[in-house]
């Protein structure tokens, strides 16, 4: 069967989304095996974000000059060599480090030009089709990555490197189908893209005006809720599984699979009624997002003492209603705050805010060297409080005035 072009780069965007958070299952391995601290294996697992953040930004530009082909090949390229290089240096932090980066490059380089490429290839299809389907392609590869890698490394042969391999295969198959890929026209724009909705926007900026992204409105209403997007994603598929290692010693790194796959899941399956919700009642979802991402750390606190299965999905579950609602609540608000010109470089200073969450479990990791992890836990809930207040204000300035009006009547 001959594969439509759109479906060749979404397997593309699959693969790519897979290597992504296949190194989470991982880090139980590494700290078993090599005897590396906690610490430093979450460091390892946030690097990616230092490579991640930069090629989002510059990825998109180029595509709008070269063109999509020309970014998603060496994409796809560099990405079998990344997971080529984690392998190879599977008892090595400089180069697990080395190899976290680079991969954080490739996800970055390929969201925006790879989604945008996937919604040229789907024209014809009703609206939003295309934005659809190289989103779940995208989450797919997100959840689908770890949770078939925490089982490979739990009970298959050279955990540090069989994942990696497979990984290597995959990414032969999807560049080898994407490399000839028909080319769509190159139009000089700008592309911004998540695990949610992607966004495609024109790139010229209006004179004369401050960016939106340096406005107060944007760091009082968006900004404060950006972290806990990736705050709530990494509690669920790091620091709840470490808090089980002891407990589950036969199944931690396939359980730390499982957990991935349910936070990131539920993160995307709550994407499309939390869509329907924000718009009948604006600013409310960054509210319902934050309060689930509060209730999942404190979930988070009782599981220091109760390590209880059932309780650690169940707040993974929550985490991951926090991560898609949180996200689904900032985008939405920047599409009303901004006019289209500011919009994919107040999106991209979004998602580089969004992706701090992943720094948290290495920053608690170094806080429990000192304090109970209950007080570092119960630290970060209340600096989700604190979230959840600005998400409270920025909605109630979110409702139409004329709702505001009859209050006041009233």
């Amino acid at each position: 069967m001959r594969l439509q072009p759109w479906m060749r780069v979404s397997l593309a965007l699959f693969v790519v989304g897979w290597g992504a958070n296949e190194f989470a299952p991982l880090l139980i391995v590494y700290r078993r095996t090599d005897h590396l601290s906690e610490t430093l294996v979450t460091a390892m697992f946030a690097a990616y974000v230092l490579g991640l953040v930069p090629a989002l930004i510059v990825a998109a530009r180029l595509a709008g000059r070269f063109g999509h082909r020309a970014v998603m090949r060496p994409v796809m390229v560099t990405a079998g060599l990344s997971s080529l290089l984690l392998a190879v240096g599977e008892s090595s932090p400089p180069l697990l480090f080395a190899g976290r980066v680079l991969y954080g490059v490739c996800t970055g380089a390929a969201m925006a030009p790879g989604t945008t490429w996937v919604k040229e290839l789907s024209a014809g299809a009703p609206t939003g089709t295309g934005a659809r389907r190289a989103a779940m392609s995208l989450s797919a590869g997100f959840g689908g990555g770890p949770l078939v890698t925490g089982f490979l490394a739990q009970w298959l042969p050279a955990p540090k490197v069989l994942p990696y391999l497979v990984h290597i295969g995959l990414t032969i198959v999807a560049g080898a189908l994407v490399w000839r890929a028909p080319q769509t026209a190159t139009v000089e724009e700008e592309h911004v893209v998540s695990s949610g909705e992607p966004s495609v926007v024109p790139a010229a900026p209006v004179r004369g005006s401050r960016h939106t992204a340096l406005r107060g409105h944007f760091w009082s209403r968006v900004a404060p809720m950006a972290p806990w997007v990736f705050t709530c994603a990494t509690v669920g598929l790091v620091i709840l599984p470490s808090l089980m290692q002891t407990s589950i010693a036969g199944f931690a790194v396939a359980f730390t699979g499982i957990m991935a796959g349910i936070t990131l899941g539920v993160g995307v399956v709550v994407q499309q009624p939390a869509r329907g919700i924000e718009a009948a009642h604006p600013g409310l979802v960054s509210v319902l997002g934050m309060a689930c991402a509060v209730a999942g750390v404190l979930l988070t606190v009782v599981v220091v003492d109760h390590r209880s299965v059932p309780l650690v999905i169940v707040a993974g579950v929550v985490l991951g209603c926090g991560y898609g609602m949180t996200l689904v609540g900032g985008l939405t608000r920047i599409e009303h705050l901004t006019p289209a010109s500011d919009l994919a470089m107040t999106n991209a200073v979004f998602y580089s805010l969004t992706y701090l969450g992943f720094f948290v479990p290495t920053i608690v990791s170094m806080l429990v060297e000192r304090w109970p992890e209950q007080w570092v836990l119960l630290g970060l809930a209340g600096l989700g409080v604190l979230s959840l207040a600005a998400a409270a204000l920025a909605q109630r300035a979110a409702r139409p005035a004329p709702t505001r009006a009859a209050e006041l009547v009233e």
